[in-house]
């Protein structure tokens, strides 16, 4: 170690005013914890005073260890220095529940007549609630993190120590704001509903994500003073500016991925697991669920009789012009509406919608027109052959139509993507002139398929919205129809309905139902993975190894085309050597959670797809994004499915090791889509 090493990590120091500040506040901490904890054990027991210490000694390691002497001369400790200030201890600080006992610990005659008249006025208190707000805290948070890191904001930081300890006290007080919501420090109240703390967290991490990247790939020194800096360890200024963005990358990322994990996980509780600490008064009746049918204009169109007509029609519109085109327009995909409408924006704007609502794109499908014309031409009567009443072939046609994609590079080959419409179309006409019911939705088209996968974490679903009518009712026309409106062709019985697998959004069984009971309502994402009750049409999932099969195609094929995009000369190599893992994971599960612990990959898939599609529509135009913003959405996306890979397979399998393949699995594929998303892909169907 170089002696200028060797005297910075020696430089420990105790600088007067925070060491002061640390000291007085452990001391009024305690005082009055020792009176509360005598008072209420189970409210103020030993963990807070652990936590609330803890805080105040990552502050001050933060301050007077040997970080600040080095953070002149290396990024990468001054990096340490923000995250233990940002990210450690605010969240520690808060764990204290420190407002009570610093104000029972303060003398009581200067809290009763100084402190209690100010904390009690109405401005005070009106401040308070704006400042704890979510809002507030991920402001904050956003514009310390991102000002600070300004060229100029961070050099004036260097150059002053004044403003150096400016800068500390505002990460602090900013990771202070940001982390109240989440930790919600006793007696304080929530003042956004809990659904959005994974939001709130996931956002903090676009943002830390988003800069860290910045940091990590930008090929100049962003800040010249550590150009001139003693260098230690043998970094280049440059490699440290890169193993600081990384620092503040994933060490950095984990306290915002941690707690959403564990509010979603709480979300996700039954009821009847939640155990109240102290009985809590009776509440009134809560209102009623927001349904997507009776919210102002969009409601009423989709209940209208042609509003579904409407949507298809401009489908329809659509998809003649991609056709047109693909046969008469130019030869190059990128300057032709059969090479940028389906696989630019038509893909991202499907993702979109499964992410947003749900089957959307079934509920507007221009290929079900078709559909109707050869129900009404042909009136058929067969039913579809028992044999191929699964998924069978729907996950075979679903892997072709990847495979051909890629092999075709159809989005280059406009004359053979219109030809795939008018197959399609033809396809849709033939099967349903032929088989009675929903035969080629339900069964073969592998655009309904993805659909039907991916809406296992979407927000939205058909269901009932009173259960007392459907209790009463004999005639079931939500199923059967009556004779003004068809019921379900897919044969899904709305009271034993859960979740929208076979469900394409066409609303006959709102139209159907004389009770008005059925509505489009909110549904936490990725619900059904972990739960296994019968379902009309479907039934159990543990049941369906062709469904799971199904999932494994949806969650290969995002990794496999996406891949091909960065790495197209070894594609082959990598879907077998995925297939073969994912096939031998499957084998070695328990049969009873096989199917179960395969579909517990699709959240991670969909975060995939969506990185994968949104990236191409984003770069698009009008949006053109690019750089850290862009990846930031990108690894957001993949970070939130893996949360939701981890916890569905936790829950299926949480009483044995069969949990650890799957577990692996994730990781490894959440690894290899992030290695994915820092590769330079290609603009496929885009002029440069």
């Amino acid at each position: 170690m170089s002696p200028g090493a060797a005297a910075a990590f020696a430089s420990w120091s105790a600088p007067f005013g925070p060491t002061a500040a640390a000291v007085l506040l452990g001391v009024v901490y305690v005082r009055g914890w020792r009176r509360l904890s005598r008072l209420r054990p189970t409210r103020f027991p030993r963990w807070r005073l652990a936590a609330f210490l803890s805080g105040l000694a990552s502050f001050w390691m933060a301050v007077a260890s040997p970080l600040d002497a080095l953070s002149g001369w290396i990024l990468t400790a001054h990096m340490a220095q923000h995250l233990l200030l940002m990210l450690l201890a605010p969240p520690l600080l808060l764990l204290g529940a420190p407002e009570l006992p610093l104000l029972r610990g303060l003398p009581r005659a200067f809290v009763r007549d100084v402190l209690s008249p100010v904390l009690a006025a109405s401005s005070v208190q009106r401040l308070g609630r704006v400042l704890t707000q979510p809002a507030t805290g991920l402001a904050a948070m956003t514009a310390a993190m991102w000002g600070w890191h300004v060229p100029a904001a961070y050099e004036l930081a260097l150059a002053s120590p004044r403003w150096h300890e400016v800068e500390h006290a505002t990460f602090l007080l900013a990771g202070i704001l940001f982390w109240w919501p989440v930790v919600l420090p006793w007696p304080s109240r929530r003042q956004w509903p809990a659904w959005t703390t994974p939001l709130y967290l996931l956002a903090g991490d676009v943002a830390n994500t988003a800069l860290a990247a910045t940091l990590t790939f930008s090929d100049r020194l962003l800040y010249p003073s550590y150009a001139v800096a003693p260098r230690l360890f043998g970094l280049t200024a440059l490699a440290d500016q890169s193993l600081a963005g990384l620092l503040m990358w994933v060490p950095g990322s984990l306290p915002f991925l941690v707690p959403a994990a564990v509010s979603t996980a709480r979300l996700l509780r039954p009821a009847s697991l939640e155990r109240p600490a102290v009985p809590e008064p009776p509440r009134p009746r809560p209102a009623a669920p927001f349904d997507l049918l009776r919210a102002p204009a969009i409601g009423a169109f989709l209940r209208w009789r042609w509003g579904r007509r409407i949507l298809q029609g401009a489908l329809l519109a659509a998809a003649v012009a991609v056709i047109v085109d693909g046969f008469a327009g130019a030869p190059v995909g990128a300057a032709n509406l059969a090479g940028v409408a389906p696989w630019v924006w038509g893909r991202g704007l499907l993702v979109l919608g499964l992410l947003a609502a749900g089957n959307v794109f079934c509920m507007a499908c221009p290929f079900t027109l078709p559909r109707e014309l050869g129900k009404r031409l042909a009136r058929p009567t067969r039913a579809w052959p028992a044999a191929l009443r699964s998924k069978w072939l729907a996950a075979a046609l679903l892997a072709a139509f990847f495979a051909a994609y890629e092999r075709l590079d159809l989005w280059d080959r406009p004359a053979w993507t219109a030809a795939l419409l008018v197959g399609y179309f033809a396809a849709a006409f033939a099967v349903d002139a032929l088989f009675r019911g929903a035969s080629f939705c339900k069964y073969l088209c592998p655009i309904g398929q993805f659909q039907f996968v991916g809406s296992l974490v979407s927000p939205l679903e058909v269901k009932v919205r009173r259960p007392e009518a459907c209790a009463s009712c004999a005639t079931h026309d939500c199923l059967r129809g009556n004779a003004a409106h068809r019921g379900c062709e897919l044969e899904l019985h709305l009271p034993r309905k859960a979740g929208s697998v076979d469900c394409t959004f066409c609303l006959d069984c709102v139209k159907a139902c004389p009770h008005d009971a059925i509505g489009i309502l909110p549904v936490f994402p990725g619900r059904e993975l972990v739960r296994d009750g019968p379902r009309s049409s479907v039934g159990r999932f543990a049941d369906r190894t062709d469904l799971a099969v199904l999932g494994l195609v949806f969650v290969g094929a995002a990794f496999a085309a996406a891949y091909a995009m960065v790495r197209p000369e070894t594609a082959r190599a990598f879907v077998f050597l995925a297939a073969a893992v994912l096939a031998a994971a499957f084998a070695v599960s328990p049969r009873q959670a096989r199917s179960r612990s395969a579909l517990s990959l699709v959240p991670l898939g969909m975060g995939m797809w969506a990185a994968h599609w949104l990236f191409h529509l984003l770069t698009a135009p009008p949006f053109r994004f690019s750089g850290a913003t862009l990846l930031g959405l990108e690894l957001t996306l993949l970070d939130a499915g893996l949360l939701g890979a981890l916890y569905a397979a936790w829950r299926v399998r949480k009483s044995d090791a069969s949990y650890l393949p799957w577990a692996a699995i994730s990781t490894a594929l959440w690894a290899a889509g992030v290695w994915i998303c820092l590769q330079p892909m290609p603009m496929r169907g885009m002029v440069h």
